[in-house]
């Protein structure tokens, strides 16, 4: 079924001059109105699905625009659900333009972000939660995001909540269905075993609402902050582990003005290093502005990098500083310049020497620990990754638990059939079976225009 009757159109490759370039049309006119412009061996009315046809695209003066391929989908086997082209062209911005702005004299008007992908949703061609897989394989960083990106778009997640789904409404069908013959005093499902099914699902849920801190560094990343005094060697080590001179290093105090941010995969996770000026006293507005800057990026951190030197020792002021600024299980204290003193006994988390490089595999580690759980979770099972869905699990729990205590407490099975099925409907929220416009179109609103 089709929920939208115009056809739309939009440039799929990211903007810019390139090889070639890709439009996408979706839309009951995508063949006539292409066929209007384009002049290959056949009509593309008289072609198959899932074919490629040579042939050159003109504008509405006859005048050639350019040598094109043209791919024909039909309906409904094509990824929106409805006929669909795609136009592929050599990669100058200029013949997009042209050509897209031929279409729009055809029945065609510009796509909204996202409205491939909501046709293709609307359509029934993949559920809501593999919809917005599909920003997360496009934003992945590293090969653990994707994985677990695309696990989600072949609908690991979505699986795993349509069984609990399906369990909770046939339980509630029978608790509705015996309300229906109360008088007769007819049990179609023992309470007893409702409780203990509802139990099960929860366990189930916790088990989902478990992963999510590690969904979501799979999915966004960890934002990392490098702090401490002047020249104990923060921008070193930010140099050290990006394998490149990205920042300045110098022996006068306060070289680092600014906050310098920087990106690196260490074992699939991303973590977004942001290597900050030395927190101290001092009477250069421009490096107080650069503290100012610190205590925001400390503020931020998911983990913060608190970094001291053989030399200078333990700021304790600015660990002090630290604990007003951020939770004390997000620091990792690390001793730099180790090389200088082999044997120094300094109590600290981690030692190393970004000089050498000694004691930079242990740091690696400790920032894996802090942000993956102990538990053995996987980008390859299903998890929870994005804020709504947790939402919506965490209100089918509290459903639920509602539901196991009315009938612990021998409440009517109105009360029990109700809280069920508010929990379906949360379950249901996550693959898009219970939906509102206003959560569409939120959700598509962050697709980029062409998907």
């Amino acid at each position: 079924m089709n929920f939208e009757d115009d056809t739309i159109v939009a440039l799929a490759t990211p903007a810019g001059i390139g090889a070639i370039s890709v439009i996408r049309l979706s839309g009951s006119e995508s063949v006539k109105s292409v066929d209007k412009i384009f002049l290959g061996k056949s009509r593309l009315a008289n072609c198959t699905s899932h074919t490629i046809h040579y042939g050159k695209i003109f504008d509405s003066n006859k005048e050639l625009i350019d040598d094109v391929l043209i791919s024909v989908f039909r309906s409904p086997n094509s990824y929106t659900g409805e006929d669909s082209i795609e136009i592929s062209t050599h990669g100058s911005p200029l013949i997009g333009q042209k050509i897209i702005q031929s279409l729009l004299k055809h029945n065609v008007r510009i796509a909204e972000p996202g409205e491939f992908t909501k046709r293709a949703f609307l359509n029934g061609k993949l559920d809501l939660a593999q919809a917005e897989a599909v920003v997360d394989v496009i934003n992945s960083r590293t090969d653990a995001s994707l994985r677990g990106a695309r696990n989600q778009l072949d609908g690991m997640l979505s699986q795993k909540v349509d069984t609990l789904r399906e369990k909770l409404i046939n339980t509630s069908s029978l608790i509705e269905l015996e309300l229906d013959f109360a008088e007769e005093n007819i049990e179609l499902v023992s309470l007893q075993k409702v409780s203990i099914l509802i139990g099960e699902i929860i366990n189930e849920i916790d088990r989902l609402l478990k992963t999510y801190s590690f969904g979501k560094v799979i999915r966004d990343g960890v934002n990392v902050a490098i702090v401490g005094r002047p020249n104990v060697g923060k921008s070193s080590l930010l140099n050290y582990i990006l394998k490149e001179s990205r920042a300045i290093v110098s022996e006068i105090p306060g070289t680092t003005r600014d906050v310098i941010r920087e990106e690196v995969s260490i074992d699939g996770i991303l973590f977004r290093l942001h290597d900050t000026a030395g927190i101290r006293l001092t009477h250069d507005n421009i490096e107080k502005e650069g503290v100012t800057r610190s205590h925001d990026a400390i503020k931020n951190a998911d983990i913060v990098l608190f970094v001291n030197d053989i030399i200078s020792g333990f700021a304790s002021e600015i660990y002090d500083q630290l604990l007003n600024l951020t939770a004390k299980d997000r620091i990792i204290k690390v001793l730099n310049k180790i090389d200088l003193n082999p044997s120094d006994l300094t109590e600290t988390n981690i030692k190393i020497s970004a000089i050498t490089g000694e004691g930079i595999e242990n740091l690696f580690c400790k920032l894996k620990d802090k942000v993956v759980s102990t538990e053995n979770y996987s980008e390859q099972m299903a998890i929870v990754s994005n804020l709504r869905h947790f939402e919506a699990l965490s209100k089918a729990k509290e459903y639920l638990v509602n539901a196991k205590n009315s009938i612990e407490k021998k409440m009517s099975g109105e009360f029990i059939s109700l809280d069920i099925r508010s929990a379906e409907d949360s379950l249901g929220e996550i693959v898009g079976k219970i939906t509102t416009n206003d959560i569409l179109n939120n959700i598509f609103a962050h697709f980029c225009i062409g998907k």
